[in-house]
């Protein structure tokens, strides 16, 4: 702790993009980062992901253990309660163009959130912060789906109460009154791992940018939407729509060495996308499940062996992890590097990968938001 180097010494420490600084203590989510390592309150990314659902993983984040039957189905009935958005909202919606982006849409709504629950907004009890925490975990789906129908021109489906979580998601983003929308079991698993995946990784830029606006006693749905404009830089969460640009200008496999040489040439803009990490100097746990879930949904969908991104992406890896350039420099593949490729195969359009990542990861900054406001030690964020 050197916050007293100021007042003892009269000096600040400088550190860009804070690289040595911890802003605060949690016990959310831990990272090892040399050995490839993310556990959620003590338990593995990688079993969450192959034994849980993602209600229970939010669960996890927010209350700091797994839930029994009857604290699991009191969860999730309340979030299932709280899904439907008031009918105000979708006159919001009509004031963008259709061309605008899904990511703005999803900005607006949720601010505008604040303007629906005045009595939240400058003053909490405890039981205020569980309730805030199941509204914003229900409600951001249903308007990250009515995001994606205003830009292609469909109906707002509502959701249903009778589908779990990710269900209830699928069915709000391809339903249509027209007919009527089975969930493919499969593509439900694989979405419900991308959302565990997604839901938390310690003080990241949308993190922190949460934790600040936080800070300073901003309301919740304000908070969010701060994460939500930070997430959506191209170098925080849109990094998996640049992976399947970056995948479409390789082309084939054999263009992969060409590519390879330009990514070394620093004279050439080129760069690798989906490879290396600001934490992560091993293979980034999640990038490993994520790449057994693609081959899983390919498969499902009878593209495994004739899609073209995939085959170029095994190959990127498999040159790339035997090269001593990225060898030396600890350059794998990070979690975004097979997460488009889902995406795409599940019909979900790239300017909505950002919309999804945002969806997932409300579980982990409402679980830090509560954390920052318990924490007897958290002052306004007031860097120099």
């Amino acid at each position: 702790d050197i916050s007293k180097v100021y007042s003892e010494a009269d000096c600040f420490t400088y550190d860009p993009g804070f690289m040595s600084t911890a802003s605060c203590r949690s016990t959310i989510t831990y990272i090892d980062g040399d050995q490839g390592i993310l556990r959620h309150r003590g338990y593995d990314i990688k079993d969450l992901a192959e034994k849980s659902d993602f209600l229970e993983v939010a669960y996890l984040l927010i209350y700091g253990e797994l839930p029994n039957n009857k604290q699991y189905n009191d969860f999730t009935k309340k979030v299932a309660h709280h899904a439907l958005v008031n009918e105000r909202l979708h006159y919001l919606f009509q004031t963008f163009c259709s061309s605008s982006h899904p990511m703005a849409i999803m900005l607006a709504a949720v601010g505008s959130l604040s303007a629906f629950y005045p009595d939240l907004l400058n003053f909490f009890k405890e039981a205020d912060y569980e309730l805030t925490a199941i509204r914003m975990i229900a409600k951001i789906p249903t308007i990250a789906a009515m995001s994606y129908k205003y830009s292609i021109g469909q109906p707002f489906v509502y959701p249903d109460n009778s589908l779990d979580f990710t269900e209830n998601f699928l069915h709000m983003m391809f339903a249509t009154p027209c007919e009527k929308y089975k969930v493919n079991p499969v593509i439900k698993n694989a979405l419900n791992k991308i959302f565990i995946l997604h839901a938390d990784h310690e003080q990241n830029a949308s993190t922190s940018t949460v934790r600040i606006a936080g800070s300073s006693g901003a309301n919740p749905f304000a908070c969010v939407s701060t994460g939500i404009a930070s997430l959506w830089g191209p170098a925080h969460g849109g990094a998996n729509e640049a992976v399947i640009n970056m995948l479409k200008e390789i082309g084939s496999v054999e263009n992969i060495p060409k590519y390879i040489a330009k990514a070394k040439d620093k004279n050439d803009n080129f760069r690798l996308m989906g490879f290396g990490h600001r934490v992560y100097k091993n293979y980034d746990p999640r990038a490993a499940v994520l790449k057994e879930t693609c081959k899983e949904v390919l498969k499902e969908l009878g593209q495994l062996d004739n899609n073209p991104l995939l085959q170029i992406a095994i190959e990127l890896e498999a040159i790339a992890l035997k090269d001593e350039y990225f060898i030396e420099r600890k350059l794998y593949p990070d979690v975004d590097f097979y997460s488009g490729i889902i995406y795409k195969a599940m019909g979900i359009p790239p300017q909505m990968f950002t919309v999804l990542f945002a969806t997932a990861r409300t579980v982990g900054w409402m679980a830090q938001w509560k954390e920052m406001h318990e924490d007897p030690e958290q002052k306004i964020s007031r860097p120099r």
